[in-house]
C-alpha cells in the first residue's frame, strides 16, 4: 500500500512535466508564428538556441544516466558512505554538473520565451557562482596550494558583488518602469476628471 505523501508527490512531478511540456509546446509555436516577421539573424539567433537547448538537454540526460549509474554501484558495492569525504565530493561534484547544465538550459528557454536577443547578466552570474560552489565541493584543500584557494575566494566575492550591482540596477529599473505606468495611469485619470 502507497503512502499519501508519495502519491502527492507523484501527482505533482506530473504536473510538472506535463507543464514544462506544454511550455515548450508554447515556446516553440510563438516562435513559429513570429517566424515570417523576423529578420534573417533574428531566424539564426532562434535557430540556434533551440539547438543549443537540445544538446544541453542531451548533455543533462547523460550526466543524469552517468550519476544514477555511479550511485548504483556505489551502493551495490557497499562503498558509498557518506562520512567518506572523497564520496562525498565525487557524487555531489556530479550532482552540481547536473543542476549547472539545467540551470543554463533553463536561461537559454528563456531568452526564447522573453523574446530578448541576449541572456541576462544576472543568471550567467548565478551559474558562475554555482560552477565555483562546485568546485569548493570537490576541492580537496589539503592537496590545493593557498594562492589557488585565495583566488576561488576572490572570484566568488567579485561575483557575488556584481550580482549585487545588477539586482541594485534591475529593481531600480523596475520602479522606474513601474513609476512611469503609474504616472501614465494618473495622468489620463486627471484627464477624464478634468473633461467630465
Amino acid at each position: 500500500m502507497e503512502r499519501p505523501g508519495h502519491a502527492e508527490a507523484r501527482r505533482r512531478s506530473r504536473r510538472t512535466l506535463s507543464g514544462a511540456v506544454t511550455a515548450s509546446a508554447d515556446t516553440v509555436r510563438k516562435i513559429r508564428d513570429a517566424w515570417s516577421t523576423l529578420t534573417l539573424y533574428e531566424r539564426f539567433e532562434e535557430v540556434v538556441t533551440l539547438v543549443l537547448t537540445g544538446l544541453i538537454a542531451l548533455v543533462v540526460v547523460a550526466a543524469m544516466i552517468n550519476l544514477c549509474h555511479r550511485i548504483v554501484s556505489l551502493l551495490l558495492v557497499g562503498l558509498l558512505d557518506p562520512a567518506e569525504h572523497s564520496v562525498f565530493q565525487a557524487v555531489f561534484g556530479m550532482i552540481f554538473t547536473v543542476l549547472i547544465a539545467l540551470e543554463f538550459n533553463h536561461s537559454i528557454l528563456g531568452v526564447l520565451r522573453r523574446g530578448d536577443s541576449i541572456v541576462q547578466a544576472r543568471t550567467v552570474i548565478l551559474i558562475a557562482l554555482l560552477a565555483l560552489a562546485r568546485k569548493f565541493i570537490i576541492l580537496d584543500a589539503t592537496k590545493v596550494a593557498p594562492l589557488t584557494l585565495i583566488g576561488l575566494a576572490a572570484a566568488v566575492l567579485a561575483l557575488g558583488a556584481v550580482h549585487w550591482l545588477v539586482r541594485d540596477q534591475d529593481r531600480k529599473d523596475r520602479q522606474a518602469v513601474s513609476g512611469a505606468v503609474a504616472g501614465d495611469a494618473d495622468r489620463e485619470g486627471r484627464g477624464a476628471a478634468a473633461s467630465a
